[in-house]
């Protein structure tokens, strides 16, 4: 009974000195997670925070993976003033007075100022127009977080005159040390309690989390908070629990990013390579995230065209058909008939042969004189036509054997120029032969 008062008594001081990511933020480098690509000793920005020498930067990167954590271990080590400011509760006002105010600093004390701005990109344009000016003169030292590419989401001249350090997500190995160490910490942690949590369930935490060592540590304190001590005075987590307290894996995916960008890359290209099951995951990860399904069924009917080609005609047929069936019937089922398509057009045969095709004429037409209609191929149907010489000496090709008959279809000059070269694959193979062999009986 006493144990009980005891622990009950723990989770509710532990609940009101604030959540547990919170709490187990690490202070010094030392103690800071993962990213050894930019902080490993030696490395560049390890070497910055280090000898306090810190310059304008951008920390880009998923949820949970340190950006906020790393500018306050740069506030605890510099000598400099530390100011924060938020993009979304923050306006050009706010700015404004924080430049100002390291401008007397500056010049008054030769003090500088760390400006660090978190969700940096959801300054509005005159809000990064007001900050850049500081930033150039050196007036503030300014350290942005996002979740979203700056090159996409941010003023290219704040961009410039900044360095860009992503950070990535998490390993698992990672984020079940992390665990670990806030269930061993009497500080901040839960050290001062019994708790048990099984392997199955520390690495389901760790895998679902996806990186995120925010939305681990969430998933861990419901668990422990949550869960009653059994009669030895343990707190037993199994992957029941586990399970119920991290539901759903969270998917970094924002629609008007480099996630976007990235995730369909990778879905055309493994349809490309010939690999259905990657695809199909990248599809998948898409329509999990959110993203627009129309969008993803156009890519297919372009991917048709430029990867398949006349290797398998009907792949244009199929996507076309998806992108319809998705119009019809709408989502979830259609899920069905994009996966139809996508495994059809990765199984298929490949061919870029129309679409290397086409770019060469578009380009020609582009950067060369373009050439005039031969007389023969213009159009006679008009009254005076004929007069001009328009149609005079085509060919019809129907009344030829085998509805062929050679002539020039090309303007003047250009007659020996190839643009479209048929692969030997799928049904290509056999249009390939048609013209050789039509051409070669024919001359």
């Amino acid at each position: 009974m006493q144990q009980d008062f005891f622990t009950n008594n723990l989770k509710e001081n532990l609940k009101k000195s604030g959540p547990l990511a919170s709490r187990m933020r690490p202070k010094t480098l030392e103690g800071f997670y993962g990213q050894k690509h930019i902080l490993a000793p030696g490395k560049l920005l390890y070497r910055m925070i280090e000898a306090d020498r810190i310059t304008s930067i951008i920390l880009y990167g998923p949820p949970g993976t340190g950006k906020t954590t790393l500018a306050r271990i740069i506030a605890n080590k510099t000598k400099s003033n530390f100011t924060q400011l938020n993009a979304v509760t923050s306006g050009v006002k706010e700015l404004r007075e924080v430049i100002q105010k390291a401008k007397e600093n500056l010049g008054m004390y030769n003090s500088k100022t760390i400006l660090f701005i978190d969700e940096i990109h959801r300054f509005n344009k005159s809000q990064q127009d007001a900050l850049l000016p500081a930033v150039e003169e050196g007036s503030v030292v300014l350290i942005g977080a996002t979740t979203e590419n700056p090159y996409f989401e941010v003023n290219a001249p704040l961009v410039s005159r900044s360095r860009i350090f992503r950070l990535n997500r998490l390993a698992p190995e990672e984020i079940a040390d992390i665990i670990e160490k806030a269930l061993e910490n009497h500080e901040n942690g839960f050290g001062k309690l019994k708790v048990d949590i099984s392997p199955e369930a520390l690495r389901h935490i760790a895998q679902v989390s996806n990186g995120d060592a925010r939305n681990a540590l969430n998933a861990l304190e419901l668990a422990v908070l949550t869960t009653k001590e059994n009669q030895e005075g343990v707190i037993s987590i199994d992957l029941e629990t586990a399970q119920e307290c991290i539901q759903k894996r969270v998917i970094h995916y924002d629609k008007d990013g480099d996630n976007h960008y990235d995730n369909i890359s990778a879905f055309i290209k493994s349809i490309r390579g010939s690999d259905p099951d990657a695809a199909l995951y990248w599809m998948s990860k898409m329509l999990w995230a959110g993203e627009d399904p129309k969008f993803i069924a156009r890519r297919i009917i372009i991917s048709a065209s430029e990867d398949i080609g006349n290797a398998d005609p009907n792949a244009l047929n199929i996507a076309v058909s998806a992108f319809r069936a998705l119009e019809i019937i709408g989502m979830p089922e259609a899920r069905l008939s994009l996966a139809q398509a996508v495994t059809y057009l990765a199984c298929s045969p490949k061919s870029n042969a129309a679409y290397m095709g086409v770019n060469k004429a578009l380009s020609d037409i582009q950067n060369k004189l373009t050439g005039e209609v031969p007389m023969h191929l213009r159009d006679s149907h008009y009254k005076g036509a004929k007069s001009l010489g328009h149609g005079k000496g085509y060919k019809y090709p129907h009344d030829y054997e085998n509805h062929y008959v050679k002539q020039s279809y090309m303007p003047p000059g250009m007659e020996d120029v190839t643009y479209y070269e048929p692969t030997e694959l799928g049904f290509e193979k056999i249009l390939k032969e048609y013209l050789e062999n039509t051409k070669k009986n024919n001359k």
